[in-house]
């Protein structure tokens, strides 16, 4: 038998041209969420996936809890390849994506490849994982063809509403009972084995008073007067957040962001109503709920001296954060050092300030690690912004990393 790092090197040399076209096709398939109608791309996904023999499971999730979690459609998918008994190792990457938006210079459904980058909404973040994912697998397949003994198996979970939240992807998917696996990779950037991202927490405050000519605007109560009060005392509160750090690396200190306001009748009308929401990111050492009280309590106590105001508060998300459980250390050291040697520079586990849906598989006592293609920081990736892109060798490169920790966890 041949060394089955050889073969799997071999395997993922010899496809590379078709891993991005593979990649290319998923780009070109449009799944913006909002508005959140992605069925069509899970179903190109899956024909791409059965062209290359791999059986594909869809799971469309019912409408009601789609439309409940403010999108239009969603089929998830799984593949599962067992190789003998032993662990079950998830991947999971999700197809759906933030809109464009402006200032693009490419065409963000093009996978246009300049300079060896392929440019398109969602190529980094993550439908290259997608690519990363599958063609580990591949590489796996051939190497157990080959007369590798692997035992274990591994499942490819592929879903759509991470920009959602992830309550309709891999939650529902644990949830419906369709996977219990030991361990999982969530979709990640190349240089970096993330254990430990945040939570985050999005509040919508709706500050009700009463209207009034603004000639006599002492016979209403102004709402946006109440609102500002509210605003002031939550930025003032925001300016102690630095004093805490995450003993984490790479996780910082938690924030607030007001990202959303609106209200008001007309220029010369006191404002009945202002709404606004808010996100509260949470390092791993804070409680989820004890943050939510904290601010609830704030917002409440600043509004309190404004005479017919009325407050109400709504929880629009609140996502735990990631943070390392036991039985996950294996997946961790094997993935460091892997990617330590194929990416040429030291990778070590640190966390992120960022929050992902992979939190759904550690809420379920799946120990979890993200790890996957893309350059060394959003930024460079332009994740979330215009002509975001994704460095053709680094895909190739976390998918060699990828498929020998699999290697290194099934083998046996």
């Amino acid at each position: 038998m041949s060394n089955p790092e050889e073969i799997i090197r071999a395997t993922l040399e010899a496809e590379r041209a078709a891993q991005v076209r593979f990649l290319a096709e998923l780009v070109k398939v449009p799944s913006d969420n909002p508005a959140g109608d992605c069925a069509a791309h899970g179903e190109r996904a899956a024909a791409l996936l059965e062209d290359l023999g791999f059986t594909v499971e869809r799971h469309p999730v019912p409408e009601e809890t789609v439309k409940a979690a403010g999108m239009i459609s969603a089929t998830n998918l799984i593949v599962r390849r067992k190789f003998g008994e032993g662990p079950v190792i998830a991947l999971n990457a999700h197809g759906d994506v933030v809109p464009p938006g402006e200032g693009w210079t490419k065409d963000p459904y093009g996978a246009e490849i300049e300079d060896g980058w392929m440019y398109g909404r969602g190529v980094a973040v993550s439908k290259s994982d997608f690519a990363t994912y599958t063609y580990a697998l591949i590489a796996l397949e051939r190497a157990a063809a080959a007369g590798a003994a692997l035992n274990g198996t591994v499942e490819l979970h592929f879903t759509y509403d991470e920009e959602a939240g992830g309550e309709i992807g891999p939650r529902w998917l644990i949830d419906q009972g369709l996977t219990k696996p030991d361990l999982s990779i969530g979709a990640g950037f190349s240089y970096n084995v993330v254990t430990a991202h945040n939570g985050c927490l999005h509040l919508e405050v709706t500050v009700d008073g009463k209207s009034a000519h603004a000639a006599m605007p002492y016979t209403g109560h102004d709402a946006l007067e109440a609102a500002n009060a509210i605003l002031t005392a939550l930025y003032a509160w925001r300016g102690g957040l630095g004093e805490t750090v995450s003993q984490i690396e790479g996780i910082g200190s938690p924030q607030m962001t007001v990202g959303l306001i609106e209200g008001g009748i007309n220029t010369n009308v006191v404002p009945d109503r202002v709404t606004f929401r808010l996100d509260r990111r949470m390092i791993p050492e804070e409680n989820p709920e004890q943050a939510e009280a904290d601010l609830r309590a704030l917002i409440e106590s600043a509004a309190a001296p404004f005479e017919g105001i009325t407050v109400t508060i709504r929880r629009i998300l609140l996502a735990a954060p990631l943070m390392p459980l036991k039985g996950g250390e294996r997946l961790t050291e094997y993935l460091a050092a892997r990617a330590t040697d194929v990416m040429g520079e030291p990778v070590a586990p640190k966390g992120v300030p960022l929050y992902t849906d992979a939190r759904h598989y550690t809420a379920a006592g799946i120990p979890t690690v993200l790890y996957g293609a893309g350059p060394h920081t959003i930024e460079e990736a332009n994740a979330h912004r215009a002509d975001e892109r994704l460095p053709l060798e680094d895909l190739h490169k976390a998918t060699e990393v990828v498929a020998l920790t699999l290697l290194d966890l099934l083998k046996a």
